[in-house]
């Protein structure tokens, strides 16, 4: 997501992940289960210590596996772990046993050094992701390695023995074992990474394998076509149902649901018209999502402050969107308005229970009426009659259509205001995001662990997705100290994360949220199992199951 976390890069541009699962089509006599899927985009890189994207999530949870996981009900089990860890008292010390079946694709031993070793690199200033910020807010030494203080043999995490880990944290995390079923979490096997150098990843012969699947057929972050296959050496495997799975690249929706329509598709992915032409059909299904799409609002572009740093402007923005025709009438896939940070139906009150979006409530609703005060305020202060600005996205169809309904949203109810649409590849529209060259950017977060911190950290000051130059003194105290002193006072905790929301939207009005994802597709129901995650990896294909 990211974010993405996984998570998700930190991902800075909206990158849906729709599949396809195509025909089953075996030649007479052959009884190797095989699906085809269609990724939107290509995949950037099987390093799990590089930015990622949600492509890129979602092939390594197929192809790595880490100590934990998720099992078809988002709960944790143990995957390379032999079970559930021993936690010391005082919640900062953890000592995990390894399982001695769990084996990599040439049939070694995954050890616990695997794991140190690549925590290692993704602490490393040298080696380290943006995702290195989740091993500096954990393990103890972390920020110091990563600041060039401390070598990164000084991560207080050690193999006792081939099959023991232990880890030293610099305070409670309660989320730490959701942290440890996160990607960048997995292991690396140092001889493999240290002969492989710099081709680490960034094509199938260049990269080791430790979970379900093995990928075949990968030429690396250009190729339109990837194969998963069958891992024998997988500990699991006697579970995992289908032998082979080949992706190929399609960003056209229509593409895919010709594909279905045809019955040369199992499974494709709906939205606009086509989920709301569809939705009243058996073989229509949705699919609940976490991910959180928004606009980032950049205060300061090159060195200069643009328009977005007057706040009523930015109130403005946000008044003047109608999520709920957005929703409704341009996706149409089952997903609804955010107003708020936090998504619906992912963290809940440690006392009562309550759902985040109900303790918190909604946030900078549509009011045309009060978004033309906010503006007029703005145009005043900026002494101008006129503000023009450039909505940056990916090339996604998708992306494309939302953008044909900001850019009228906005230029109706705010006259004078020009947005400007600029859609490319999602590799560069990310690049431009994360080193500040933009006005406006579509983003999309999936959370990458089970807790708040995975999106109010987003926008701490100092935190690497930041990339928008907000800054708030009041709002990084509110989320500072859910890590600090309030990391184990769970109901004081959970409040400070309330009050910073309201600090970020009510006071701040930073970012623009529209919407809540939701996955409509068309599935043929010979096909079941392709699970989808709340957060963390977007899916996984070990569960995958063929009726005949």
């Amino acid at each position: 997501m990211r974010h993405f976390k996984k998570g998700i890069i930190v991902l800075s541009v909206i990158s849906f992940l729709l599949l396809t699962a195509c025909g089953n089509n075996a030649a007479e006599g052959d009884t190797t289960k095989k699906v085809n899927f269609l990724e939107t985009s290509e995949l950037l890189t099987l390093n799990t210590t590089n930015e990622e994207d949600f492509t890129s999530f979602t092939a390594q949870n197929q192809v790595f596996e880490g100590l934990y996981t998720l099992d078809t009900k988002d709960n944790f089990v143990p995957g390379v772990a032999a079970g559930m860890p021993e936690i010391s008292e005082d919640q900062t010390e953890y000592t995990i046993k390894l399982k001695k079946e769990a084996k990599w694709s040439d049939g070694s031993q995954v050890t616990a050094n695997d794991f140190v070793y690549a925590w290692q690199r993704a602490v490393d200033p040298k080696t380290a992701p943006g995702y290195a910020a989740l091993f500096k807010d954990s393990i103890l030494n972390a920020t110091e390695i990563n600041d060039g203080k401390l070598k990164p043999t000084e991560l207080s995490a050690t193999a006792t023995d081939d099959h023991t880990l232990k880890i030293k944290l610099k305070k409670p995390v309660p989320y730490f074992i959701s942290l440890l079923s996160f990607e960048t979490f997995f292991p690396q096997k140092q001889a493999f990474v240290e002969k492989a150098g710099d081709k680490y990843g960034t094509d199938a012969a260049h990269t080791l394998y430790n979970g379900p699947f093995i990928m075949k057929k990968w030429d690396g972050n250009t190729s339109k076509n990837w194969t998963y296959a069958k891992n024998d050496h997988y500990w699991d495997k006697k579970k995992v149902e289908v032998d082979e799975i080949r992706v190929k690249v399609a960003k056209d929706i229509n593409a895919g649901v010709n594909l279905y329509e045809t019955k040369e598709a199992d499974r494709a992915p709906l939205s606009g018209e086509y989920a709301k032409q569809f939705k009243d059909r058996d073989d229509f299904v949705t699919e609940k999502d976490a991910l959180i799409s928004y606009l980032k609002l950049n205060q300061k572009r090159n060195g200069q402050l643009t328009p977005l740093s007057n706040n009523n402007l930015r109130h403005a923005l946000n008044l003047a969107v109608n999520k709920k025709l957005l929703t409704a009438d341009v996706l149409g896939d089952g997903s609804f308005a955010a107003n708020g940070l936090l998504p619906k139906d992912f963290v809940q009150n440690p006392e009562t229970g309550a759902d985040f979006r109900s303790d918190s409530g909604d946030h900078l609703v549509y009011d045309a009426k009060r978004a033309k005060s906010f503006y007029n305020k703005a145009l005043a202060e900026l002494g101008t009659n006129k503000i023009s600005l450039e909505l940056l996205g990916d090339d996604q169809d998708t992306t494309k259509t939302i953008f044909v309904f900001l850019k009228d949203q906005l230029e109706k109810t705010l006259p004078g205001l020009t947005i400007q649409i600029k859609t490319m590849p999602a590799k560069a529209a990310s690049e431009l995001t994360r080193t500040g060259d933009y006005d406006l950017s579509l983003a999309a977060w999936m959370p990458d662990f089970k807790d708040p911190w995975t999106y109010s950290s987003l926008f701490l000051s100092d935190y690497y997705n930041n990339s928008m130059s907000y800054h708030s003194e009041k709002y990084d105290k509110l989320v500072r100290s859910t890590d600090a002193e309030l990391a184990s006072k769970p109901l004081e905790r959970w409040n400070a994360f309330i009050a910073s929301e309201k600090v970020l939207l009510d006071d701040d009005a930073a970012i623009l949220p529209l919407y809540q994802h939701q996955t409509a597709v068309l599935q043929n129901k010979n096909i079941s199992g392709v699970q989808k995650h709340a957060f963390g990896s977007p899916y996984s294909y070990k569960f995958i199951k063929l009726s005949n």
